[in-house]
């Protein structure tokens, strides 16, 4: 599955990449103008992630979701848990109902495709890697973010050769596609927000191939969580 997995996001890259271009960091006011009403939120967002990670053992690991995530889920046997509320328009409404304030939110931002909080483990590193979609964009909200001794951020992410450290409240919106990788370079569970984002301001042609792959894979997310 890992080989059909990568071979289509490779396919589908391609076509993106010839069509659309734009720098890995984006303008979150001009293209998701809803980012303030989630940062806003981010305190009570926060009271919801660490109420879930009391119980944080009965959140799956990224590759239990997603068994071909396995190279950068399962690469160094430390923990990259996800609770995924909606994947690609389709909701998980058992987890919706677990946290109500950032469900509230996303019943009122269409734009929101899918919406997950990541449990990052004590010192576990994300190798680089590339979304396939640039149909979408990443936008992250910090929600429990260690600090390092400098009091620094100590999660960090490394976008297209560039260090990114989002603390606790803070957001950056990013187009996955670019290489990337992520460390928790502390002694404790990093929690974020990461909604996937419907990218404006597409070719045609392009947002009608977004429109049938979001609903391809949504239709594919029904069917999983129905059996």
């Amino acid at each position: 599955m890992g080989v059909v997995y990568d071979f289509a996001a490779n396919a589908i890259r391609r076509i993106y990449d010839a069509r659309i271009s734009g720098p890995p960091v984006l303008d979150a006011e001009q293209l998701f103008p809803d980012a303030a009403r989630f940062i806003a939120a981010w305190p009570e967002l926060r009271l919801e992630a660490l109420q879930l990670a009391e119980r944080l053992q009965s959140v799956p690991r990224f590759h239990e979701l997603m068994a071909s995530q396995a190279e950068i889920s399962a690469n160094d046997g430390r923990d990259w848990r996800m609770f995924v509320l909606k994947a690609y328009g389709a909701e998980i409404r058992k987890n919706l109902t677990v946290c109500p304030q950032l469900a509230a939110l996303l019943a009122t931002t269409p734009d929101v495709l899918s919406a997950s909080l990541s449990f990052l483990g004590p010192h576990k590193h994300i190798p680089c890697h590339r979304g396939p979609f640039r149909g979408v964009l990443r936008f992250q909200l910090g929600l429990s973010v260690p600090l390092d001794l400098a009091g620094r951020p100590a999660a960090v992410l490394r976008l297209d050769d560039q260090e990114h450290r989002i603390g606790n409240g803070d957001a950056l919106l990013w187009d996955d596609t670019f290489p990337h990788e992520v460390w928790n370079r502390s002694d404790e569970v990093r929690i974020a927000l990461l909604l996937d984002v419907r990218r404006r301001g597409m070719p045609f042609d392009m947002a009608v191939l977004s429109r049938l792959l979001i609903r391809a894979i949504g239709t594919t997310v029904r069917w999983t969580a129905q059996g």
